[in-house]
């Protein structure tokens, strides 16, 4: 089968574009061809979108991949980049950054009537960027941090707690308190930004302060309750380090 998907990749025409969601389900062993045979066909943005959607583990990575190259040409793949690409697997790791990069994550969250899904994608991409070194870009070295923690934060405030905004919240602040941001000029491309550890610092003394607010301990609390494992993580991880409210009172 992967030989004949292989060759279907490169002589496949559009009216082929079923067949090859079909077989791009079976995601780790055929995704990649998959997603490389819909990439090139006439069409095949709204397919890679499909299977994008219904696939985990690499056969995502390699669909994802696949529309951060179209981002430029194709209007519908940067709203479905914004607020569905990452479905919480490890190998989300290999591409977090990229998705930030290609859809200008940063300018985007900096909008004033972003929607949550957007807002709680953003959550997502920064918990990733916290473990992924080795993988993808980590947020010391992403030059855009500050600005995007510093818009996430705004909405949070705006939009209140749920129990995956405890579990990013906890994490990102984990992760700020343990490094720091990379100097802006050592990054290709990006001049020296003034101020940036007092940022950093700034924005993990406001994470914090956020998760201790009496409606978010709440919401933390009633995870826990209910088994929720981010929040049981934080309880087991990180919660002692930082001194978290809602974890020190159960």
């Amino acid at each position: 089968m992967a030989a004949g998907l292989a060759v279907l990749a490169e002589v496949a025409t559009s009216d082929d574009i079923p067949r090859i969601q079909t077989v791009g389900l079976l995601s780790n062993g055929f995704g990649p061809l998959a997603a490389h045979a819909l990439d090139r066909l006439p069409g095949g943005v709204d397919a890679l979108i499909w299977l994008a959607a219904r696939v985990t583990a690499r056969g995502r990575v390699h669909a994802v991949d696949a529309l951060c190259r179209h981002v430029d040409d194709q209007p519908d793949a940067r709203p479905w980049l914004l607020r569905r690409a990452l479905d919480g697997d490890f190998l989300n790791s290999y591409f977090a950054d990229t998705v930030a990069r290609v859809t200008v994550l940063h300018e985007a969250v900096a909008e004033s009537a972003v929607d949550a899904e957007v807002v709680d994608q953003t959550g997502r991409i920064l918990h990733v960027m916290t473990y992924c070194e080795g993988m993808g870009t980590s947020l010391r070295r992403y030059p855009h941090a500050v600005a995007l923690m510093e818009a996430h934060l705004r909405h949070l405030r705006r939009l209140g707690p749920t129990t995956e905004r405890c579990f990013a919240v906890a994490s990102v602040a984990h992760y700020l308190t343990l490094e720091a941001p990379l100097p802006t000029g050592d990054v290709p491309g990006i001049g020296e930004v003034p101020g940036i550890k007092e940022r950093w610092d700034e924005a993990r003394a406001s994470y914090l302060d956020l998760i201790d607010r009496t409606e978010w301990c709440e919401v933390a609390r009633r995870g826990l309750v209910d088994g929720d494992q981010r929040l049981t993580w934080v309880g087991a991880k990180v919660a002692g380090i930082l001194r978290l409210r809602a974890f020190a009172e159960t």
